[in-house]
């Protein structure tokens, strides 16, 4: 008979490191005061098994992969919530595990009970929550006018419990909010530790597996934004997603860190209203609404997330500063790029900012991370510190190179279509990308191709 013994070690809640003792930072991560206990237990054998045998006496056979079928009828489930179903790659995948995180508060119960409401027209569903009781979560359901016809509740934190309720009924589709909450018998430590989120997420990931049901996890995060717990879940699951958005704004951003079956470029965009998250179908309209016009500081980038593109509006705002170092500041865009594009203005352009606050803003929380909005920042920049306004009409698209010239940029024919079906007439673009345009396509809207910086800022 094994002889089974506990040791007691020290676990990493960020990163998931062990040690025998406790050390104040964390040797793999870096982060301070991270080290929690954990109590483990060790299974010794007496004497040495087969080689050839494997522990549980259990033999297994490979298939060859040109044997193994791939054209069952409906691998994927079209969940019917469109921005949804475009970050997860077209639909949810049969038997995947999708990991979903986001700050508190940000909606993450709210669309999954949303997403449980859709999907039971098609299949059974099974909600598993560990946080609040059945009557709370009806009562949401209420308020969101969720179908409740083929959704079933069921309040508990036991995993063994859970995993055998999931192969008793056999649902289509299974939600558990949340790991953190759940816990396995057969470990002592703590609801919630490493070694619980570990073993929890292992278990429903085998039961996924082995009945091909698709199940959501809620993870929380930690206040880095990270998904909190061991970062091997996040290895296991099939997809990771992350629920953003500012608490003081409606707006959410569904993104996809990890996706085994799709995309990680799609992004799904809500709006958090009474009555549960509703779809926002045209982003750009919503971005640019209530643009102020003939105000100076104001040009129009475009971006692109995964296929779709986007239209935004960069503010710029620069003052004569009260203090000897100048602020410099962003909100929405990467504050090292915002240093660079200040530096090029000043040695290509001739703009001296030396003495001058800079502060950029993306306004509607969105942040801008592609290059290809370089040359609208440029513009509204040297717009403010002028005081003079971009046209209105005119959108400016292109990377800016150290040298101050505009380089080409991506999908710039996508790009383009998105910002004359907004309305726009006018367009800044790298030079060297017209002779890539056809001129048919574009009949409604005057292309202005420029190849420095210094030619883009003398069409204000």
């Amino acid at each position: 008979m094994p002889r089974e013994k506990t040791k007691t070690v020290y676990v990493c809640s960020s990163c998931g490191e062990t040690s025998p003792r406790w050390l104040g930072r964390c040797p793999s991560c870096g982060e301070w005061n991270t080290m929690t206990e954990d109590v483990v237990r060790e299974t010794k054998s007496r004497g040495f098994s087969a080689p050839s045998a494997s522990s549980s006496g259990v033999r297994i056979t490979a298939s060859r992969l040109k044997d193994i079928s791939t054209t069952e009828e409906k691998s994927r489930i079209v969940t019917g919530i469109s921005e949804l179903d475009r970050v997860l790659g077209g639909g949810i995948v049969l038997g995947s595990v999708v990991l979903l995180g986001g700050e508190p508060g940000a909606g993450k119960s709210t669309l999954l009970l949303q997403l449980c409401g859709a999907i039971s027209r098609q299949v059974d569903v099974l909600y598993i929550t560990g946080e609040e009781s059945t009557r709370q979560i009806k009562l949401r359901a209420v308020r969101l006018n969720v179908d409740e016809e083929n959704i079933m509740l069921a309040a508990e934190t036991d995993i063994g419990a859970i995993c055998d309720l999931i192969e008793q009924t056999k649902p289509g589709l299974v939600v558990i909010d949340s790991i953190q909450t759940m816990n396995c018998a057969e470990i002592s430590s703590s609801t919630g530790s490493v070694s619980q989120v570990k073993e929890c997420a292992a278990r429903l990931l085998i039961v996924a597996k082995t009945w091909e049901i698709p199940t959501f996890i809620v993870g929380h995060v930690n206040k880095d934004g990270a998904i909190a717990g061991p970062k091997v879940m996040e290895h296991i699951v099939d997809t990771v997603l992350y629920f953003e958005g500012d608490k003081m704004l409606p707006y959410r951003v569904l993104r996809a860190a990890k996706n085994r079956y799709g995309s990680t470029n799609e992004i799904g965009m809500f709006d958090m209203t009474g009555s549960g998250l509703k779809v926002i179908e045209n982003p750009s309209q919503l971005l640019l609404e209530g643009r102020p016009i003939g105000v100076s500081g104001n040009c129009v980038a475009c971006t692109m997330e995964g296929t779709r593109p986007i239209l935004s509006e960069i503010q710029a705002l620069v003052t004569k500063t009260s203090f000897g170092t100048p602020r410099r500041a962003s909100s929405g865009f990467d504050f090292n790029r915002t240093n660079l594009l200040l530096a090029v203005l000043e040695k290509r352009a001739g703009y001296f900012l030396g003495n001058l606050d800079v502060y950029i803003n993306i306004v509607g929380g969105l942040r801008l991370d592609e290059t290809a909005c370089d040359l609208s920042v440029c513009l509204a920049v040297v717009s403010s510190l002028m005081d003079k306004p971009v046209p209105d009409d005119l959108i400016a698209i292109g990377e800016v190179g150290l040298g101050g010239e505009v380089r080409s940029v991506t999908n710039l024919e996508y790009r383009l279509k998105e910002a004359m079906r907004m309305g726009f007439v006018r367009a800044v673009i790298p030079k060297h990308s017209l002779n890539q345009l056809d001129p048919k396509e574009f009949d409604r809207m005057e292309l202005l191709g420029v190849s420095y910086v210094r030619q883009a800022i003398g069409l204000l």
